[in-house]
């Protein structure tokens, strides 16, 4: 199974550019899956909330039907991250669409620095969604700061966790290593490359958009400052092997019974 990640240069507040861009990477290659980045529609950096309602739409808006008509046409599945217009307010969100259509949307939990002025915290938890193609599971950027996330995941059964980011700190794409070899899954993260410097704000992001097997291995990665994709082809099976050994399971070997009782204060 191919699955492609694709980063550009995202521009802020031109939803139709940034479609353009994204069909045009995607474009240079068949695949199964695509994962674009997160919030790739609207742009990132925000300066108040009238430009984060201005660039929201529904989950089911006119840019995913879009991307449903693109998923239908290739018979693929494609996770991207867009500003989620609901009725309590504006969500970072990630849907996740395939040759029928919507197949869910995730609301992003963690969220980083400026996003808390603009953003409401995730009010679903993580959950594992069966297609054709295996068991995908969603998180967005800062999610990856958490361990849980990807465990959560995991114990749902995820085979591949698809991660839309736009990352500005540079540890996350080898830190994804870690959740895919703790995990035994596959992680495919799609970052974007750029600078944006509005309103006193400046955030510069970091490209490597990353695959990783669940055996911790570095499938594709790509540049630091150069739009584009990169593929690896998944036997997502491997995903469903957790032993270290024939004494060791990186799921069953877990000792939750020590971990529930921990509290912080």
């Amino acid at each position: 199974m191919k699955t492609i990640v694709v980063q550009w240069d995202c521009r802020f507040g031109d939803p139709e550019f940034n479609f353009s861009r994204a069909m045009e990477l995607m474009e240079r290659e068949t695949a199964d899956i695509y994962v674009l980045p997160e919030l790739c529609l609207s742009g990132y950096n925000f300066k108040d909330k009238q430009e984060v309602d201005d660039l929201s739409e529904e989950s089911h808006g006119a840019y995913a039907h879009k991307f449903m008509d693109l998923a239908r046409s290739r018979n693929c599945f494609l996770a991207y991250g867009f500003a989620e217009k609901a009725s309590a307010g504006i969500y970072n969100s990630a849907n996740l669409i395939g040759p029928d259509g919507l197949i869910g949307t995730y609301r992003k939990i963690h969220l980083f620095n400026r996003e808390t002025l603009f953003f409401l915290p995730g009010d679903r938890p993580f959950r594992v969604y069966e297609t054709p193609v295996g068991k995908l599971g969603l998180m967005v950027c800062f999610d990856w700061f958490f361990p849980e996330s990807a465990r959560t995941l995991a114990l749902q059964g995820a085979e591949l966790i698809l991660h839309p980011s736009n990352l500005v700190l540079s540890w996350c794409p080898d830190a994804m290593r870690y959740h895919a070899l703790w995990n035994g899954v596959f992680t495919a993260t799609s970052n974007r490359i750029g600078r944006e410097d509005r309103g006193g704000h400046v955030f510069e992001y970091i490209g490597r958009s990353i695959i990783y097997s669940p055996q911790g291995e570095l499938l594709a990665e790509a540049p630091l400052e150069q739009e584009g994709i990169c593929s690896a082809e998944l036997d997502l099976s491997l995903a469903r092997e957790k032993d270290l050994n024939e004494y060791n399971d990186r799921i069953q070997s877990r000792q939750p019974e020590f971990y529930s009782d921990i509290s912080v204060t």
